[in-house]
């Protein structure tokens, strides 16, 4: 019997290593638009987020957005937009992205508390559904289709 690993190799999943933290999420490391960033994988995120603070660091575009943010003891907070945002993520590759800005200080301070290492922003259910994700929870890893962008 072949492994999950193996089986999705097949049908052109890339796999993608994940990190526990202290805090039990899962974090990877992406680049978007070419830089490379900490995030975590949230699967009740809508979109993937980046820190407000760092629309520079990461090359971003953005825009007025009507999308208010929630999440982590925080809510109805103000957000920008960017569009057309490459994202890499292993060698999974997505060049139309959408990417939600608010400010992550909330995310991060409860991460700090907890001994865990401040993130640069959150990968979102937007990517996992792109992607057809599947996460293997036992052995740490994420699967992201290469078929399918």
């Amino acid at each position: 019997m072949s492994s999950l690993k193996d089986f999705l190799n097949k049908k052109k999943y890339v796999c993608i290593p994940l990190t526990l933290t202290a805090t039990n999420h899962f974090e990877l490391n992406a680049k978007i638009n070419d830089i490379t960033g900490r995030f975590i994988l949230d699967t009740g995120a809508s979109n993937t987020c980046i820190g407000i603070d760092q629309i520079d660091d990461f090359g971003l575009i953005s825009k007025e957005s009507k999308i208010k943010a929630a999440g982590a003891g925080a809510t109805n907070m103000d957000t920008l937009v960017s569009k057309k945002n490459t994202v890499h993520i292993g060698s999974w590759e997505y060049k139309k992205l959408k990417i939600v800005l608010f400010d992550l200080k909330h995310v991060n301070e409860a991460l700090t508390a907890h001994n865990a290492e401040p993130v640069n922003g959150i990968i979102g259910a937007d990517i996992l559904k792109k992607s057809n994700a599947i996460i293997d929870y036992g052995k740490k890893r994420l699967y992201l289709n290469a078929k399918k962008r």
